[in-house]
């Protein structure tokens, strides 16, 4: 027996981009003097002059549910036209029921398919190769995928190897139909021999496990700084290139190159290994936003678009790389300027 069922796909494209980054900023100045540390270092290791942090009244659906209604304004959609969320992050601090399912009714949508993606640093990109596939397999018309994060609930601030990297925000984008093809195949995978490079912990298993102690401490994110390095500079270049062949273009044909705002050392390796023209414009918003996990592609994506208004409707390159030791890159076409 075989299903009957149209299977005529249809193309998908980002619709908009929205973002959210909170209002207070922190130099590196107010961070060196619990890590011993100063605001040269910080800048010659990491590329971060500032970044954005969350007041303690603020929280990440909050945030997340503001980029999201911003992309579906600037898509010209309403919420009831959103058919999917998918919610890439790594700080929500509940295992059930979702993020997602908390920005249905944040939205005013509450029907619409929902689910969370742990993915850390490449969730975005996974979300947007869920939700290509959902829109052409006519799964859904309009997806919408959020990347967000407040990692300084999971940060120590005493950590010298932690404490200045890691911020807050969130980014959305909405996905939907489109005439021509808007994304390109999803190159997608894990190092998951090096799992344990970066950890967010203790977890409720540790407690469970270890009843003998009364206090594990705060879950907070730890990771080993060179193992990660040299694993995003040596290996996170072919794949975005695989990505680039599978979307049937070169290095020449591409207009920006939007990679997770991890570390701007790492930013240009990738650049140099891939050999790209000048011609192509490279994100930066790890200079001002830090590194914002999941939601560190689309901050950077609306960052870009906000200095290079010429680029909407023109090729970018997108890859995330992170905890797991997960990745994930496409090529996309830009959203076109905002409606509204």
């Amino acid at each position: 027996m075989s299903l009957k069922f149209a299977s005529e796909s249809q193309n998908a494209r980002i619709l908009s981009v929205g973002a959210y980054r909170p209002p207070r900023v922190v130099p590196n100045s107010e961070i060196i003097g619990r890590i011993d540390s100063t605001d040269e270092w910080i800048q010659q290791r990491t590329g971060i002059q500032t970044r954005h942090i969350a007041d303690s009244s603020q929280s990440l659906v909050d945030m997340a549910t503001i980029a999201a209604e911003q992309a579906i304004t600037r898509a010209g959609l309403t919420a009831s036209d959103i058919d999917a969320v998918i919610f890439a992050t790594i700080s929500y601090p509940y295992q059930a029921p979702s993020a997602a399912t908390e920005i249905l009714i944040r939205i005013g949508n509450t029907k619409a398919a929902a689910f969370d993606i742990s993915a850390a640093c490449a969730g975005f990109c996974y979300g947007v190769g869920i939700a290509n596939d959902m829109v052409r397999n006519k799964t859904a018309n309009n997806v919408l995928v959020i990347g967000a994060e407040k990692l300084s609930d999971f940060t120590d601030p005493d950590d010298r190897a932690t404490a200045f990297i890691f911020a807050d925000g969130a980014g959305a984008v909405v996905i939907g139909k489109s005439q021509d093809v808007g994304i390109g195949p999803t190159i997608w995978g894990a190092s998951a021999e090096t799992r344990e490079a970066i950890l967010l912990e203790p977890s409720y298993l540790d407690y469970k496990n270890n009843p003998g102690k009364t206090d594990l401490g705060w879950p907070n994110i730890s990771q080993q700084g060179q193992t990660v390095f040299r694993w995003a500079v040596y290996e996170i270049a072919p794949i975005a290139l695989k990505a680039l062949t599978a979307a049937g273009l070169s290095v020449d044909q591409l207009a920006a190159f939007i990679p997770h705002q991890a570390n701007e050392r790492i930013i240009d390796s990738l650049a140099k290994s891939m050999k790209l023209p000048d011609t192509v414009a490279i994100a930066r918003d790890i200079r001002t936003t830090g590194n914002t996990s999941a939601a560190s592609i689309p901050l950077a994506m609306d960052a870009l678009l906000a200095q290079r208004p010429d680029l909407h409707g023109q090729s970018a390159l997108l890859v995330g790389f992170g905890a797991g030791l997960v990745y994930a890159g496409q090529v996309v076409e830009l959203p076109p300027a905002p409606k509204i």
